[in-house]
C-alpha cells in the first residue's frame, strides 16, 4: 500500500469519526443548573406547630404577578415564561385553574438573564494572534493574546491582524414561589441557576424550570446540581 493510499484512507477514516462525533452531540445539549429548594409547608398552618401534611398531587394553583410583571413592556415575556412553569408544574402533578376559579395555591415565576461579553475565565485580549509568528527574518514575532508585534529591532508596532471576535457568555436563573392562597404565606421557594453559552430558546428555560422542581414537594437541603439534557 502507498503512502498516498495511507494518507487517503487516514482522511476517510477522520471525516467518519468527526460525522459520527458531531451527529451524537447535535442530538441533545446539557443544560447543568445550581438549584436550592426551600419547603416551608408548616407555615400555612392557622396556628405556629400545628402539624400540617405536604400537598400531594394532584392540586391546582392560579398565577400571581409582581407589578413589575403585570406591566405592559413586560407582560408578553411573563406570559411565555408563565405558560413553560405551567407546563413544568403538571409534570409534578399542579395543574393551572380556569380562569374565574379560585386555588389553594398562588405561583409567582421570575426569570432573569445577565449577558457577558465572555465568559468570566477568558480574557479580553485572548485570540487577538493564533499563536507565535510566522512572519520571517526580520519581521519579529507576535506575542499571543496581545494586539501588537515586535519587530526584529525590538520595535513595537501596533496592528491586531486578527481582532477578537466576542463569544456572549450568559448568566441565568429561574425562581418560582408558592404561597397558600388564604393566609398568603410563601410555603415553597426554588431557584435554579445555569451559566454557559446556549441561546435563549423555550428548550432552555423549560429545562432550568424543570431542575428547580426537580424532587418537590420534598427536596433535600442544601445546593444540588441537577443536569438537563434538551433535544436539538
Amino acid at each position: 500500500m502507498t503512502i498516498q493510499t495511507l494518507l487517503r484512507t487516514a482522511r476517510i477514516l477522520g471525516a467518519a469519526v468527526a460525522a459520527v462525533a458531531l451527529s451524537g452531540c447535535a442530538t441533545v445539549y446539557l443544560v447543568d443548573n445550581q438549584v436550592q429548594s426551600f419547603p416551608r409547608w408548616a407555615d400555612q398552618a392557622a396556628k405556629p406547630g400545628t402539624p400540617v401534611a405536604v400537598p400531594q398531587a394532584p392540586q391546582i394553583f392560579r398565577f400571581d404577578r409582581l407589578p413589575s410583571q403585570r406591566d405592559a413592556r413586560s407582560s408578553t415575556g411573563q406570559d411565555q415564561l408563565e405558560t413553560l412553569a405551567a407546563l413544568a408544574l403538571a409534570k409534578v402533578g399542579w395543574t393551572r385553574a380556569a380562569d374565574g376559579t379560585s386555588s389553594p395555591w398562588l405561583v409567582q415565576v421570575d426569570a432573569s438573564t445577565l449577558r457577558l461579553p465572555r465568559a468570566p475565565w477568558e480574557s479580553p485580549y485572548d485570540n487577538f494572534w493564533g499563536g507565535y509568528g510566522g512572519f520571517g527574518p526580520g519581521f519579529g514575532h507576535a506575542m499571543p493574546g496581545r494586539d501588537y508585534i515586535v519587530t526584529g529591532n525590538g520595535q513595537i508596532v501596533w496592528m491586531p491582524v486578527f481582532p477578537r471576535i466576542e463569544t456572549p457568555y450568559y448568566k441565568r436563573e429561574v425562581t418560582l414561589v408558592i404561597r397558600h392562597a388564604a393566609s398568603g404565606k410563601v410555603v415553597y421557594e426554588t431557584r435554579a441557576a445555569h451559566d454557559g453559552r446556549w441561546n435563549s430558546s423555550n428548550g432552555l428555560w423549560s429545562a432550568m424550570l424543570d431542575a428547580a422542581l426537580r424532587d418537590f414537594p420534598a427536596p433535600p437541603e442544601g445546593v444540588r446540581q441537577v443536569n438537563i439534557e434538551v433535544p436539538r
